[in-house]
């Protein structure tokens, strides 16, 4: 009797122990679950800043817009004071020429110094005075503007017209001396944006390039294993079931990474057209042979499988025993069950009793050891 309630110590202790070890892969599940959830997250943040850059590239064309426009009038502005300036050097013209016909009179006034003394003074003084205006209004020294100047053939005209194109030159107030300056800072700027402009384009084609190869790549690795998944699950179910067919269907092939899956079973000698129409331990049954398929594809380092078989009778729970040792090359598997065929199979067994309430005591037992000990000859690994 004390053997016994030990032995129960042990189970039951075993049992704790094992429902501990679920405990951390449900928390390393909900770690996984974690990670897919932050990668989708970056993906979305991803989109959300392509659609920045998208909003960016079109306001940096607008503000290009601006500046052309700001560059085209600065432009009509430079060529009107060029013009201008072209009338103000037709006018210098005729002051030259005048200036010229003036020394030529004070040449004459000085040969006849005795006589026109008081005139060559007056003369002399009216030609500094034009010089005087010449170099004030036109910045011209009396050398350039005899070279420049051109004869006047009516004095009367050209004093007349002298004075219209002042009254003009007037009207046409200030000269904006800075234009040339502030057309280069706006000719800069449009530079400096058209390329920042081209940055933020060349950013989006790379970016809608990257998200265009993750989707393909995503599509082919899915494709790839959905097909590998799909075939081990025809082969498993069929092992498991001693016949039948079995397989996975997208609900829409043709939007793969949205599509749904369908499960279709049909156990040897059945007619099933829906997986309700199944028994409990039937689908019990497809359920690990998708789960066995999976691990085929991914194996996992270890598996804990909690009651998995209880809905089974004891020939399906042989079958499922014997499969789960021909997949324990790749995964050890933690199993807990009250079913003798797979405690047939294990190589280790633990029980947890309690002898006494509220104290729990761990058992172990090799089935190697065992086997060893009593000669017999298993199938334990």
């Amino acid at each position: 009797m004390a053997d016994e309630k030990l032995a129960v110590v042990a189970l039951e202790k075993e049992i704790e122990g094992i429902r501990e070890a679920i405990e951390e892969l449900r928390t390393r599940q909900a770690d996984q679950m974690g990670v897919r959830s932050a990668t989708e997250q970056q993906i979305e943040q991803l989109l959300v800043r392509n659609r920045e850059y998208e909003e960016q590239a079109e306001l940096f064309s607008l503000q290009a817009a601006d500046l052309r426009r700001l560059a085209k009038e600065a432009g009509e502005t430079v060529a009107e004071l060029a013009q201008k300036r072209m009338q103000g050097e037709a006018q210098q013209t005729v002051w030259r020429q005048t200036s010229r016909e003036k020394a030529d009179e004070r040449e004459l006034a000085g040969r006849e110094a005795a006589r026109l003394e008081e005139k060559c003074a007056a003369a002399q003084k009216e030609t500094e005075t034009i010089l005087n205006r010449l170099y004030e209004e036109y910045e011209l020294t009396r050398s350039e503007a005899e070279e420049q100047a051109a004869p006047i053939e009516d004095m009367a005209e050209a004093t007349r017209r002298l004075t219209e194109l002042k009254n003009k030159i007037r009207a046409l107030g200030s000269v904006n001396v800075d234009a040339i300056e502030e057309y280069k800072e706006v000719s800069e700027r449009y530079e400096f944006l058209s390329v920042q402009v081209h940055d933020v384009e060349v950013s989006r084609e790379e970016l809608l390039k990257l998200i265009t190869d993750l989707t393909a790549q995503m599509k082919d690795m899915f494709l790839e294993r959905f097909r590998q998944i799909n075939e081990n699950f025809g082969e498993v179910f069929r092992d498991l079931f001693g016949g039948g067919n079995a397989e996975l269907v997208l609900t829409d092939p043709t939007d793969i990474l949205h599509s749904g899956i369908e499960m279709h079973a049909q156990p040897p000698g059945k007619v099933i057209l829906n997986m309700d129409a199944l028994s409990g331990g039937e689908k019990s049954l497809v359920a690990t042979a998708l789960l066995f398929a999976i691990l085929k594809v991914t194996p996992s380092p270890f598996c804990v499988l909690d009651e998995v078989e209880a809905a089974l009778d004891d020939v399906n729970v042989d079958r499922y025993a014997q499969y789960l040792r021909r997949m324990c090359k790749n995964t050890q598997f933690i199993v807990i069950t009250h079913r003798r065929g797979t405690m047939e199979e294990a190589d280790i067994l633990y029980g947890v009793t309690m002898q006494e309430q509220g104290i729990s005591k761990l058992l172990e037992l090799r089935v190697s050891e065992v086997e060893a000990k009593l000669g017999i000859s298993g199938n334990a690994q």
